[in-house]
């Protein structure tokens, strides 16, 4: 090198490396005044046929409709009935009633491992009761409100996460990985994102078919880094493929804060713009802004007008899963804090602000989803649990992958059951 140009590089700035940092860990004061967090109604409704490009302000924007008042307010009020309000009431409740009996269950031994969704049922139920019911459902691993929505039998959800021998995947799948073709619900994978690709394969296969389904497929904001994510996005883009892709910015992906999926630089629902497609960000502790926006996406989808990209902007109010103590990594004053507070709780005080319910009616109701829940878990219970040896017979794990079976993995099914003492089915 030229002694010049080795003087010049000796007067460069040295270059550093960032790793993002969350702004609160256990112990630290939480103040959310750092979030921007705009006016209720105040976010223009662009119709659903217009350019992507009129809704590429709401990408950093945040659509709100209930206000402090707990009235609803502007043009993204979908102005729903007291009777749906009232239904997406309950099944929010139901979710959650559900996720209390369920991880109580995993404490007790009773199954291996869950995943509540405090905090996001609205991104769930809402989202899927804007849908129609023959729309495919590509879940990630929080959507057991999805299948609540579309009143799939809580004791089969039950049986799914016993594993049991009245388990319909027949234990092949891990707890709350469930897959329910009768309504619509695809096979959860736990890798994630794979999900995504899947949707907008599902979408194009539906237009060239010149069907009328769409797909609708839910992503956490961490797994929104994958690969997967940008792949199933540009084949939409392309394809202009009927599709939604709901990210579930809940802050967390496990210990990991959203900044290292690129929180930091802009809003999830930005990436719309990079694609050219519609996008919209969402506060999802909204019931009736996540219903609106949605359905919003669902009507252009389904008028060839492409796919939308929304970001529900929401809080995961307890730990990732079982397996995970949140204590250790954030600040437990978070979910007190957060300026959005809670879907159930906000659309409950609308529904009394408009004099469609109670105080009273809502404690009665929570004590029979209760009920509910801990009916179906008897029932579920009564077909097995882990370890107690109520499974899927034996020779069930040779089925249902191949139309017939080939002849060596019938040997070794037969070898592996006289070892059992059990006989291989004729």
């Amino acid at each position: 090198m030229p002694k010049q140009e080795g003087q010049a590089d000796a007067n460069r700035p040295r270059l550093s490396l960032h790793v993002p940092e969350p702004r609160f860990r256990p112990g630290d004061t939480v103040d959310f005044s750092y979030l921007t967090i705009p006016e209720t109604g105040a976010q223009p409704r662009p119709d659903y046929t217009s350019a992507a490009s009129e809704t590429w302000p709401l990408c950093t924007d945040m659509i709100r409709v209930l206000g402090d008042d707990d009235l609803a307010h502007g043009p993204w009020d979908p102005r729903l009935s007291p009777d749906k309000l009232r239904e997406l009431l309950r099944q929010m409740a139901l979710v959650r009633a559900f996720d209390a009996r369920m991880y109580r269950a995993q404490r007790q031994g009773k199954t291996s491992f869950y995943l509540k969704c405090t905090g996001e049922e609205a991104t769930s139920v809402c989202a899927t009761q804007a849908l129609d019911f023959e729309d495919m459902i590509f879940p990630s691993y929080r959507q057991q409100g999805c299948l609540i929505a579309r009143d799939y039998p809580v004791l089969e959800m039950v049986n799914q996460i016993y594993s049991n021998r009245a388990d319909k995947l027949k234990g092949r799948q891990l707890p709350i990985l469930y897959s329910a073709k009768s309504v619509n619900f695809f096979t959860i994978s736990g890798n994630l994102a794979t999900q995504l690709p899947q949707a907008s394969g599902f979408a194009m296969a539906s237009a060239i078919r010149g069907d009328s389904k769409i797909a609708a497929a839910w992503v956490g904001e961490g797994s929104s880094a994958e690969g997967d994510f940008h792949s199933a996005l540009i084949f939409a883009a392309v394809y202009n493929a009927p599709a939604i892709f709901n990210v579930v910015n809940n802050q967390w992906a496990i210990s990991s804060f959203s900044g290292f999926a690129g929180a930091e630089r802009t809003s999830f629902a930005a990436r719309a713009i990079g694609y050219g497609i519609a996008g919209l960000r969402v506060d999802g502790n909204d019931a009736l802004a996540v219903y609106a926006a949605e359905r919003w996406a669902a009507d252009r989808a389904r008028s060839n007008h492409g796919p939308t990209l929304i970001e529900f902007f929401t809080y995961r109010g307890e730990g990732h899963s079982t397996s995970d103590d949140p204590a250790v990594y954030r600040s437990a004053q978070e979910r007190e804090e957060w300026p959005l507070g809670d879907p159930i709780t906000r659309l409950k005080a609308h529904l009394i602000a408009i004099g469609e319910w109670s105080e009273e009616q809502h404690e009665a109701m929570d004590r029979a989803l209760d009920e509910e829940v801990k009916e179906a878990q008897r029932e579920a219970e009564k077909n097995g649990i882990l370890g107690h040896g109520l499974h899927h017979p034996f020779h069930t794990m040779f089925e249902d992958v191949f139309e017939e079976l080939p002849w060596n993995l019938e040997e070794q099914g037969r070898q592996a059951i006289r070892e059992r003492q059990i006989k291989w089915p004729e």
